[in-house]
């Protein structure tokens, strides 16, 4: 994969990047320690299958929330300000959830970490969007999803240490402790990454920009991208939230193979959202998205229904996570494109969580789905591609943005 782009940014830029990039990545690490301790609070905390599902929405719930408000402020009050508030956040919740008793007090603090994650994602695909040339923004702004397979990674290595050294009962605690560490983030993040030019410049929204995107010009991609994104995050947080799960308890997986095979779908999470900003910016967001959603259709089905050898496991699972970060990657630039630079934090703070809070329920369904005959696999090939099916609908009826003009008198695409 050429990254050639890369070297055709400016200090600024790069910095820009690094940022939102870094900020992804670290709260990635700490929102990944949720599904991979879910055996142990099993094991030990006296939580549930369908309360881990329940919990694992609630923090769904929060982040759509979390987004939507980050979005709206972020026009208010700028992008990297609100940006730095969300990754502190993160930080703090996760640290919270270490001293935490029981189901109720767990999925609390789950709720607010998550207000800060879906935030943190929506402010900073908006910044780099502003900040990067129309040629480069696809592939540039879809790298920054790529931080998240970065901070995934770290979770996972970290996981089977934590766990060798504590007691199963204490090592979930420590774990998410170690949620702390992103804090010293913000510092680089105040330090070395300016506001967007194009945001100074424009006239901030007198009212609500949430409100602007439910008007006359906008409501019409703001269901599309919102129903778009629905889809896409339905699917993905069923394999996110279930993996360790199904490959441990149906697969019979231990936890260093577990760690082995997840780490081939983080891998394809890292190298997926480098492809698909290659392949969108050469034809297009819209046909990008409809290849990459019927791909991993097939994928989850045949991963999840055929009999599978450790071989052909590992390479469908990198494939899974390649498609699965590309998906996730392609809506940061697409859904800045959508809409002018006043309303641009509302609208894909909206879109993007909007649809996470939608596709919250999937988790739940899915664990609740478990327990009938059909099994853990089978609940989550329903409802993965049940959500992939949703995302293609609404991919076909997105319009085309690829080299769409962000000035802040652009009132369409």
């Amino acid at each position: 994969m050429r990254l050639g782009w890369f070297s055709k940014l400016t200090r600024v830029e790069r910095n820009t990047f690094f940022a939102c990039f870094g900020g992804l990545g670290l709260d990635a690490f700490d929102t990944s320690i949720y599904a991979l301790v879910i055996p142990a609070l099993i094991a030990t905390a006296g939580i549930t299958r369908p309360e881990a599902g329940i919990m694992a929405s609630l923090a769904l719930i929060g982040s759509g929330v979390g987004g939507i408000a980050a979005g709206a402020l972020a026009d208010r009050f700028g992008r990297v300000r609100v940006l730095q508030a969300t990754v502190l956040w993160v930080a703090l919740f996760t640290f919270a959830s270490a001293f935490t008793n029981g189901f109720a007090q767990l999925a609390v603090v789950r709720t607010l970490q998550g207000l800060g994650y879906g935030g943190e994602a929506a402010v900073g695909g908006v910044l780099v969007a502003e900040m990067v040339a129309p040629a480069l923004r696809g592939r540039v702004t879809s790298a920054v999803q790529s931080g998240y397979a970065v901070g995934y990674g770290l979770a996972v290595a970290a996981f089977p240490l934590v766990f060798a050294v504590a007691p199963e009962a204490m090592a979930w605690r420590v774990f998410f402790a170690l949620g702390l560490l992103p804090a010293v983030f913000v510092i680089f993040i105040r330090r070395l990454v300016p506001e967007s030019p194009l945001y100074l410049k424009t006239a901030k929204p007198k009212g609500l920009s949430l409100a602007a995107i439910f008007g006359p010009a906008h409501l019409k991609r703001t269901l599309i991208a919102t129903l778009m994104s629905t889809g896409i995050f339905g699917g993905a947080y069923t394999i996110l939230t279930w993996l360790p799960t199904y490959l441990r308890t149906t697969q019979h997986l231990s936890v260093m193979s577990t760690s082995g095979y997840l780490a081939a779908n983080i891998f394809g999470s890292f190298v997926g959202p480098l492809l698909f900003g290659q392949i969108s910016d050469r034809i297009g967001r819209r046909t990008t998205f409809i290849a990459f959603l019927l791909l991993q259709a097939v994928n989850v089905g045949v991963y999840l229904s055929a009999p599978m050898t450790m071989a052909s496991m590992i390479a469908m699972g990198a494939v899974m996570g390649a498609l699965q970060g590309g998906l996730a990657s392609g809506m940061l630039p697409t859904f800045a494109e959508l809409f002018p630079t006043q309303m641009r934090g509302a609208g894909e703070g909206f879109c993007l969580s909007g649809g996470r809070g939608i596709a919250s329920i999937v988790p739940a369904l899915v664990g609740m789905g478990a327990a009938g005959a059909g099994g853990l696999g089978l609940a989550m090939g329903i409802g993965a591609i049940g959500s992939y099916a949703v995302g293609v609908t609404a991919a076909m009826a997105m319009p085309e943005t690829r080299g769409v003009s962000l000035e802040a008198d652009a009132e369409s695409v």
